[in-house]
């Protein structure tokens, strides 16, 4: 690389506030890649940390830290062991580095893993930056047809196919999803993919329904005009739904699926509450010999989530409604926070 290539990166100094400055371009070593960062999404944990300073138990204490997980870009150089990329190569990348020692990480359970770090969830600074390196191993090469502004959302894609993955969503079944913000688009877009005949999509926002539909939803519910369980139940035929994915991390709408899932049904809570204490009808869950799942993060969903968005069949370009530069980053967040009835995916575009 040239000497006078530059690096910038935004973080938040304190809560609601971004700077962003000039920082060193890093170094790579061996097995890693450096990438020139062309999109990275905002996540809503990143949204947590910046107006609330934390993200369920996860606590920013940094005096500085740096969001964003969710990135993808073009590798500039690679490291002397690396094999199976080379420069020019467009690539998104899986945010989590694990140790590969320990019992989770033997067993597959690799997003268990104790000791992983993972960009942007404190202390690990995360990369809203113009220059970053990572493992190699841990970046994937986009097909021709994936930009990288598409390439980026990857990995809140791999997140919501391991959560159909947990549901257990097959052909014909009946799925509620609770929040329409981006998790619960691609949740809806993922069971749709695996052939679940009705998917009944609720949020508070009509901008949200009505992504929900034009992605797919057979039905759409919106909790502040109508009550959502009386419409679960006529929609259900009072039977309730097989599937029922929380993906608001809401305590009401936690609290509200064991009254949606059906006898032996399954509910998969997706969405990370900042309450760490929830009341919850277990009666009803034990009366119904219900299954509660938890979700947390993904397991080696990552080539299967290039691969549906390769052949078409999960239209992820249609999950974004604003693009933001990195200077414009303050007020992305803000628009994220203040008109989130308006946004349901933003993005930024590294310059």
């Amino acid at each position: 690389m040239t000497t006078n290539v530059k690096n910038k990166g935004a973080f938040m100094d304190r809560i609601d506030h971004m700077i962003i400055k000039e920082i060193p371009v890093p170094e790579i070593t061996t097995d890693q890649v450096l990438i020139k960062v062309e999109y990275v999404g905002i996540c809503g944990s990143d949204v947590h940390y910046f107006h609330d300073g934390r993200c369920g138990t996860f606590v920013v204490e940094d005096k500085e830290f740096m969001l964003g997980h969710e990135c993808a870009g073009t590798v500039i150089a690679v490291g002397s062991e690396v094999t199976h990329l080379t420069t020019g190569d467009r690539v998104c990348v899986e945010p989590g580095i694990t140790c590969g020692k320990c019992e989770f990480c033997k067993s597959g359970r690799y997003n268990l893993c104790p000791d992983v770090k993972f960009l942007a969830t404190p202390p690990v600074q995360g990369c809203y930056e113009r220059y970053l390196a990572f493992p190699a191993d841990l970046c994937y090469r986009l097909p021709k047809n994936i930009s990288t502004r598409v390439g980026a959302l990857i990995e809140p894609l791999s997140t919501c196919m391991y959560s159909a993955q947990l549901g257990e969503v097959t052909v014909g079944d009946t799925v509620v999803i609770l929040g329409a913000g981006c998790i619960g688009l691609l949740i809806l877009m993922c069971c749709k993919a695996r052939g679940a005949s009705k998917v009944i999509v609720c949020d508070l926002e009509s901008i949200r329904l009505d992504k929900a539909k034009e992605l797919g939803a057979d039905y759409v519910i919106n909790g502040r005009e109508k009550d959502l369980l009386a419409e679960i139940n006529r929609i259900t035929g009072n039977r309730g739904a097989d599937v029922v994915f929380e993906a608001a991390g809401n305590s009401v709408t936690i609290a509200q699926t064991p009254h949606v899932v059906c006898q032996g049904g399954l509910i998969v809570l997706v969405g990370m509450a900042a309450e760490e204490e929830i009341t919850y009808n277990f009666g009803l869950i034990m009366a119904k010999e219900a299954r509660i799942k938890s979700q947390f993060r993904f397991v080696n969903t990552f080539p299967k989530a290039i691969a549906s968005v390769e052949s078409g069949l999960i239209p992820l370009e249609k999950i974004i409604t604003h693009e933001y530069s990195l200077d414009q980053i303050q007020d992305a967040f803000e628009a994220c926070i203040y008109d989130k009835s308006n946004v349901v995916k933003a993005i930024i575009k590294i310059d």
